[in-house]
């Protein structure tokens, strides 16, 4: 069994599913946001792609494997962080997707596995100005032993991944 088929008959590993679309966090998640104006030099539509379509995760290093090139609801993606025996897989699921004139993302949710427990998405947004923001919020708790271990270092972890993928999005 390769490793995206262990997951695509998964179910999440969190009750909420689709909270992120409204902005809810659920009791006793912990609540992530992030938000970056991006530099005008940033096409919103080449951002957008590259978001939708994994891109983003690859060059961060986390080597994706998706059930589908393009982030669609029901698509199940692997991504994997380090090597070896010590790579850590990250298994999810989308939830939603938003492809717009003016607004691009979706967000997917863990499933067993993920070392956290929740949902995280990625939105692009262009105002009015032409300006392009560049949104990441999520509500996890830990899921995995070595995460609840991590405590702090954990949520920092977080934080500097969501910083990490806007600057992943030319």
């Amino acid at each position: 069994m390769d490793l995206l088929e262990r997951y695509l008959d998964a179910e999440f590993s969190y009750p909420d599913v689709g909270a992120s679309r409204t902005g809810t966090v659920p009791p006793g998640y912990r609540a992530l946001r992030y938000r970056r104006r991006l530099g005008p030099e940033l096409s919103f539509g080449r951002a957008a792609e590259s978001l939708l379509t994994w891109r983003v995760h690859a060059r961060l290093g986390l080597r994706p494997v998706a059930s589908a090139p393009r982030a669609a609801p029901g698509v199940t993606v692997v991504c994997g962080l380090g090597a070896g025996p010590l790579r850590i897989l990250m298994p999810c699921r989308v939830v939603w997707v938003r492809e717009e004139d003016d607004r691009a993302g979706f967000a997917y949710g863990t499933l067993p596995g993920h070392p956290a427990s929740g949902e995280e998405s990625f939105l692009l947004e262009r105002a009015g100005d032409g300006r392009v923001w560049f949104t990441v919020r999520a509500f996890t708790r830990p899921g995995r032993w070595y995460t609840r271990l991590a405590g702090p270092a954990g949520v920092l972890a977080q934080q500097a991944f969501a910083r990490a993928y806007a600057g992943r999005l030319g």
